[in-house]
Parts: C-alpha cells; sequence; structure tokens
C-alpha cells in the first residue's frame, strides 16, 4: 500500500510529529485539526461555535488538497475540552452538514491547551 502526505498552506501548519493529511487506499485520514487560523497560528475564537467553524474551514481546505471535500467524508470524530459545550459544537456542525451526515463519535480531551475548546479528525473518500 502506498501512502501520500497532505500538506497545504490554507490550514493550520501541523506539528512536526504528524502530517495534516495521509492519502491511502482511496481515503483521505485527517489528522485531529484545532481551530488555528493558517496565517497566524492563533487560536480563532472564543466559543465553541466559533472554534468548530475554523476547524472545519481547516478541513475542508486539507480536505480540497488531497482531492476530496467535506460531502465526502465517512466519519468524523471530536474531541472536546469541556463537554458543556456539546450543544453549541453541534448546532455549528448541523450548519456544516444538514443532511445525510458523517458517522460521528466523540471524546473528552485529555489534557488542557490554553484556549483549545475543540479538535476534529476526519477520513473522507477520494474520488
Amino acid at each position: 500500500m502506498t501512502r501520500d502526505i497532505v500538506f497545504t498552506h490554507k490550514a493550520a501548519r501541523p506539528s512536526p510529529s504528524y502530517s495534516q493529511a495521509v492519502k491511502a487506499a482511496g481515503l483521505v485520514f485527517v489528522s485531529g485539526t484545532a481551530p488555528h487560523d493558517p496565517a497566524t497560528g492563533t487560536i480563532v475564537g472564543t466559543t465553541i461555535q466559533e472554534q468548530t467553524r475554523q476547524c472545519l474551514a481547516n478541513i475542508a481546505a486539507i480536505l480540497e488538497a488531497a482531492g476530496s471535500s467535506l460531502d465526502k467524508i465517512a466519519s468524523v470524530t471530536f474531541v472536546l475540552a469541556d463537554e458543556a459545550d456539546f450543544a453549541g459544537m453541534n448546532e455549528e456542525y448541523l450548519r456544516w452538514f444538514p443532511t445525510n451526515p458523517p458517522a460521528r463519535s466523540g471524546a473528552k480531551m485529555p489534557m488542557q491547551l490554553p484556549g483549545l475548546k475543540i479538535s476534529i479528525a476526519v477520513i473522507a473518500a477520494i474520488v
């Protein structure tokens, strides 16, 4: 199996320990993506809705660079810093996936990072 590393300047830069995404077996695996501004690297927004929106905008840019798109997402995994933010995250999420949403799972962050409320990872088809 071959795998191709995906990188775009239109999304937040990953740390040296992981790639933005990897293409393999007709799928693109997008790493946990935080709500960082691609130009400045700073966290965008103070509300869960704003941060969810930025995560999904970053993911959309990564998927485009991989030859995929949001409508090709099969699975979403979100990680919240505070479970009380679930309703607000879900409110914004439904704006992006109003019908036939992807499969989804979630968890609570095992550690707290200042200002970070959410991280989202996805798996999407490449067609």
